[in-house]
């Protein structure tokens, strides 16, 4: 609807969106509101109180729907028709807790009722902030919980398995459900953990992209003895979703997982070993995205702290061209990490060859280049260091420019 040439009557309009109320409720403080809009300010935006009044709000459980502003909205559309308003239509009764209970009971009776069941919470789910709340309280986390978890091989249980994680993707789950799933585990399914690894590994693209959402999720609120004990098989499903390019968001979300696994115990190591440099390399000679160049190089800044991470990035014949490539192209971001990666190579596998080729490949040509341009003081400073460590094999290249080779450090 285009109200831009329309006067709207103030009162049919939100106080927080200032958009015509298409769902009209009224909160304790007695200010109607459009439920969208007061049901993000108290959840998504965690508020509490009223935001014309500032009077403390509990929850939603006080939001009445207000029938009588509703009919006025809706005469008033009718009467501007005319004027290219559409009418809005009757809002749906918000669902409550013995209608879901009673959907996960149907869900009981057979495989197809409870595909058809799982569909009817994606619907739910995807609706209001109270629906979602709704689920939570009737226990639908842990119903879904236990179908993802549930051994069985057949075509309904891959189907169960996309639809249930549907469900718990359109839910924002709270810190303490997604604790919750951290620790689920011991039954006769195994590990919730597990479950999402081996769909990670062997599901459709969609449950795939699902499933490393949540892990991503799930491990940003785990404790530190839970991240170090993260086994290798973890690595090895994150690493074949960065592989396969399922989707733009999933690779994101696997590449944040990575950053949050990898500065615990021997957890570089066990990413390494599932191939995670040689991938990530492949992406950065692929992916012109901004961020997701920068999630990049910061999990190969990681992994380059280790030997073993060193090692694999100097075995990829574009490792450090690439690198070197991404400074000044990306963002300052992006250009600190990759001097970082410089940096550590430079300190710790400095070999005769390794210099050479950084000469060859114009690392050295863009360190000098650091040094002229721009930068932030950290990243000038690391690559004063990186040159200065190597200025007997570097200072009197013809590889460096002449123009940069005034540049160079003296010292």
């Amino acid at each position: 609807m285009d109200h831009d040439e329309i006067e709207v009557p103030s009162h049919f309009l939100c106080p927080i969106s200032m958009q015509l109320m298409r769902d009209p409720v009224t909160v304790s403080t007695g200010i109607s509101y459009d439920r969208e809009s007061i049901e993000k300010w108290l959840f998504s935006c965690k508020n509490k109180v009223c935001p014309v009044t500032k009077q403390d709000l509990s929850d939603s459980s006080g939001l009445t729907p207000n029938h009588t502003l509703r009919r006025l909205i809706q005469a008033w559309c009718t009467i501007n028709a005319p004027n290219g308003i559409e009418r809005i239509p009757t809002p749906k009764s918000p669902i409550n807790k013995s209608q879901i209970l009673k959907l996960i009971d149907q869900a009981k009776i057979s495989s197809k009722s409870q595909i058809k069941c799982l569909k009817s919470l994606v619907s739910i789910a995807q609706g209001s902030q109270s629906n979602k709340k709704c689920l939570e309280s009737a226990g639908v986390i842990e119903f879904l919980a236990s179908i993802i978890k549930k051994n069985e091989d057949s075509d309904f249980k891959f189907i169960a398995n996309e639809e249930a994680l549907n469900v718990l993707h359109h839910m924002d789950l709270s810190d303490i459900e997604l604790k919750k799933l951290m620790g689920s585990g011991d039954g006769d399914g195994g590990s919730f953990i597990d479950s999402l690894i081996q769909i990670s590994k062997f599901g459709n693209y969609r449950s795939r992209a699902y499933s490393i959402t949540l892990l991503k999720s799930i491990f940003s609120v785990a404790d530190h003895l839970q991240l170090i004990n993260s086994r290798s098989e973890y690595f090895v499903a994150i690493v074949s979703i960065l592989r396969d390019q399922i989707s733009e968001q999933a690779s994101k979300a696997s590449l944040k997982l990575l950053m949050e696994l990898c500065p615990w115990g021997r957890n570089r190591i066990k990413a390494v070993g599932a191939g995670a440099v040689r991938v990530l390399i492949e992406l950065l000679l692929e992916i012109s995205d901004r961020r997701t160049n920068e999630l990049i190089l910061m999990v190969l800044d990681q992994l380059c702290r280790c030997a073993e991470g060193r090692s694999e990035l100097l075995k990829h014949a574009a490792g450090l061209a690439v690198v070197s490539k991404k400074i000044f192209r990306v963002s300052h971001v992006a250009s600190d990490r990759a001097v970082r990666i410089l940096s550590s190579i430079s300190k710790y596998s400095a070999t005769s060859r390794v210099l050479q080729e950084m000469l060859q490949v114009g690392v050295v040509a863009k360190l000098c280049l650091v040094l002229q341009v721009d930068s932030s003081h950290k990243t000038v400073e690391r690559s004063k260091e990186i040159l200065s460590l190597h200025s007997r094999a570097w200072k009197d290249s013809p590889c460096i420019p002449s123009h940069l080779l005034s540049f160079y450090p003296s010292s």
